[in-house]
């Protein structure tokens, strides 16, 4: 009896020393100091991509010369105009605007597609105000978060630690130095990794997250090990399952 309390005991030990975390791997910026001040490196901005759709509206002080470049679904009752169509970036990386044409906007940021604009429309309207948003902008969190899914963003950009703040932040069990950001360009999947435990990470090229990208957090090494263990545990039960039930059955034959 005594043999078989030591060897409970033993396992118990090995289970709670394999799903031990250590406490830096689940601090973010850890090497960060008192009062530190990290300058960003570039102005980030998001660049419009295939299959992003626009809602581009123009506006002058001369409504009426602005009316032919604003479309809008269904036709006036009452002086409501309904609702402004969109438009979606082909994959030739094109929108058809009004008046003007095909034009290309994939490969542009807002900033550069309101510039872009205001050039083609400067033969027909005087100092026109333009306004560029993304309709589909949203990211998706995958793995070791609370709440995985995918989410809509309001507005141009996006850091990753708000988008794991959208998926109820990291859990206990996922690595914070290792997250994959898999991000679409146009088609081609660029596959890149951050480390969340280091300040480096506000510098990473994927702090700041583009549309449709996909963040991925992987499990530690407790994760691993707990997923094998719940794996083993099922295919354990099974097992039994089928035990007991052959055994109840050759009893009550016999």
């Amino acid at each position: 009896m005594r043999k078989f309390k030591f060897i409970f005991i033993f396992l118990a030990l090995i289970s709670v020393l394999t799903a031990c975390t250590s406490g830096k791997e689940v601090v973010y910026f850890d090497d960060a100091s008192q009062f530190e001040t990290l300058v960003s490196k570039d102005m980030f901005e998001p660049k419009f991509k295939v299959d992003d759709l626009l809602s581009i509206h123009i506006s002058t002080l001369d409504p009426e010369a602005s009316a032919p470049f604003n479309l809008f679904k269904g036709a006036e009752e009452g002086g409501f105009r309904g609702e402004q169509v969109n438009y979606l970036i082909d994959k030739d990386g094109e929108i058809d605007f009004p008046v003007i044409g095909k034009i290309k906007m994939a490969g542009l940021s807002p900033s550069e597609a309101r510039l872009f604009l205001r050039e083609q429309l400067k033969d027909y309207l005087k100092d026109p105000i333009i306004n560029i948003r993304i309709r589909n902008f949203s990211v998706t969190v995958l793995g070791a978060v609370n709440r995985p899914g995918t989410f809509p963003i309001n507005g141009e950009q996006i850091t990753i630690l708000e988008a794991l703040g959208y998926a109820g932040d990291i859990n206990i069990k996922g690595r914070r130095d290792n997250v994959l950001v898999v991000r679409d360009f146009d088609g081609t999947k660029v596959y890149n990794r951050i480390n969340l435990n280091s300040k480096e990470a506000l510098n990473s090229s994927v702090y700041y997250l583009t549309q449709n990208d996909v963040v991925y957090v992987e499990p530690n090494k407790s994760g691993k090990t707990q997923s094998s263990l719940d794996q083993r545990a099922s295919i354990a039960v099974s097992i039994l399952s089928v035990l007991v039930t052959s055994t109840v059955v050759l009893l009550t034959r016999n």
